[in-house]
């Protein structure tokens, strides 16, 4: 005996209550529920498309348990597909029982005449998609009404975006900084000791993932770039390894040798919630010869690069006097040259000469101990004392702001008390995260610098490298682990970006959050 189908048709552009309680009525009729939706092409509502793309609408649809399968339609009306499938039963909301138009009579005309029967929906909760839509984009919520205005920027459209992103192949780039083995440790449910009131966790599986300033090479090498790692390795079989594992990856080694082994952060997690951190670093001390054989060793592969990325990760192979000599070494030799710190060794204040610096709001205001003043004017002093055009300022789930140098005569001293003049010194712009629950956010700073760095040397300007970068941080929070995003991965994610203009809202302390800083920040 075969198997009952039940179909139903339509747009489904926000999958609403009503739309759930209509396809689990549908269901009920039969023993396999086919959703066919209007491909983007034939939609005629609200000037002509969508809110939500042809792909992520059937994809919504296809997330729920009642729906087996999901079919987009490139017919203008459903009446092919009725007539093609010849399903025991089509299903319409109750709107359409008293409901003349010709299109549904043809539908209705093809079911039945292939034995089938059309039943409406209950009809017992009524929303309106379009009118939940034109709500939510006359909304005054700060995140979407920033997101319409970025989107409006012609640097911002997908062809010029896109053409970036095929600029970056082949670009030569030298990242400098120590490198990092990032160990994730996935424990079963904890347990409180029998001895003691301490946790107990049970490992499961161990993942290791390069870090530091292998992992921003591995990027480099993922969106199409030529990058050179100049790094400190021990002399032995785990350096050795590391140098075989990224060759593979596209990334060629030039290194000093340390007498410590590879620096280890281990985390412990229960799910995806990390419980614990444990830091397994010796760091490392450079004599000076050393210390001049590395900057020597970065200069020589500088020549000819396009850019070069210095990250100081605080363990030592970067100290302020070898940070220096870097950015002195480097800057004649290459056209983009960027930098990040991460931990309390590390110094933001050592860098000079930078083309963008990508630090964190904490970071920013532990290099002055500034905490009271709007970050413009933190971010102007640190763009001054350290000779640098631009600074990319992280702020967690309320995205970032982009600062430029205006520099214009008589221009306010940063050592002067009042700080607050420096303000009028920087242009900001606010890009917002673009991902509203994040899996994992380790990396997406290296990420940001990465894509950013490589938007920049292909002529990109600030706002643009600053979104792409955005957007590259915006995958990676995605994966567990440090994962490199891919040219195809940006691709992917600038689509979505431009395929919906509806966003998740941040929450009402984010929002209200996020106006204080922008209020500070124009």
């Amino acid at each position: 005996m075969g198997l009952n189908v039940v179909q139903c048709h339509g747009c489904f552009d926000i999958v609403h209550p009503g739309h759930i309680r209509h396809l689990r009525q549908a269901r009920s009729h039969g023993d396999i529920l086919l959703v066919s939706i209007t491909a983007d092409a034939c939609y005629t509502k609200r000037g002509g498309a969508p809110l939500i793309p042809e792909e992520l609408r059937a994809e919504n649809l296809a997330e729920l348990d009642c729906v087996d399968w999901v079919y987009i339609d490139p017919s203008p009306t459903a009446q092919d597909i009725l007539t093609r499938v010849q399903p025991d039963v089509y299903i319409k909301g109750r709107e359409y029982e008293q409901n003349n138009d010709p299109r549904f009579a043809a539908e209705r005309a093809a079911v039945e005449a292939a034995g089938g029967k059309v039943i409406f929906s209950s009809g017992d909760v009524v929303f309106s998609s379009t009118a939940l839509i034109r709500a939510l984009e006359q909304s005054v919520d700060p995140y979407n009404a920033r997101l319409r205005q970025l989107l409006a920027h012609e640097e911002l459209q997908g062809p010029r975006l896109n053409g970036v992103i095929n600029a970056m192949r082949d670009r030569r780039v030298v990242v400098v900084g120590e490198t990092i083995s990032d160990v994730y440790v996935l424990c079963d449910q904890p347990e409180v000791a029998s001895e003691s009131p301490v946790m107990t966790l049970r490992p499961l599986e161990r993942r290791q993932y390069d870090g530091g300033a292998a992992i921003i090479a591995r990027h480099c090498a993922a969106l199409g770039a030529r990058p050179v790692l100049v790094t400190g390795l021990p002399d032995n079989a785990e350096g050795e390894r590391f140098r075989e594992r990224m060759a593979a990856e596209g990334v060629e080694v030039a290194s000093i040798p340390v007498d410590v082994p590879m620096a280890e952060k281990q985390r412990f997690l229960v799910g995806a919630q990390k419980v614990m951190k444990v830091n397994a670093l010796s760091p490392i001390v450079l004599d000076a010869t050393r210390q001049e054989r590395l900057v020597r060793l970065a200069g020589e592969h500088a020549d000819g690069a396009d850019a070069a990325i210095i990250a100081d990760f605080g363990n030592g192979l970067l100290t302020p006097t070898v940070l220096d000599h870097l950015c002195t070494t480097l800057r004649p030799r290459v056209r983009v040259m960027s930098g990040d710190v991460s931990g309390r060794r590390s110094s933001l204040r050592a860098f000079h000469s930078m083309d963008l610096l990508c630090p964190s709001e904490s970071e920013l205001r532990e290099t002055y101990r500034i905490f009271d003043q709007s970050i413009p004017s933190v971010a102007w002093r640190v763009l001054e004392d350290t000779r640098s055009r631009g600074i990319f300022v992280t702020l967690g789930g309320d995205g970032l702001i982009a600062f430029d140098r205006i520099d214009t005569p008589g221009s306010a001293n940063p050592s002067d008390p009042g700080i607050e003049a420096n303000a009028s010194r920087v242009r900001g712009e606010h890009v917002p995260a673009f991902t509203g629950h994040p899996v994992d956010p380790l990396g997406c700073g290296d990420t940001l610098l990465s894509v950013a760095t490589l938007a920049m040397t292909t002529g990109a300007s600030t706002l643009a490298s600053a979104t792409l970068g955005s957007l590259g941080a915006a995958t990676q929070a995605q994966r567990l682990g440090n994962i490199p995003v891919a040219s195809t991965d940006l691709r992917h994610a600038m689509v979505r970006l431009h395929a919906s203009r509806l966003a998740y809202a941040p929450g009402e302390g984010d929002a209200v959050a996020m106006r204080a800083r922008m209020g500070q920040a124009v």
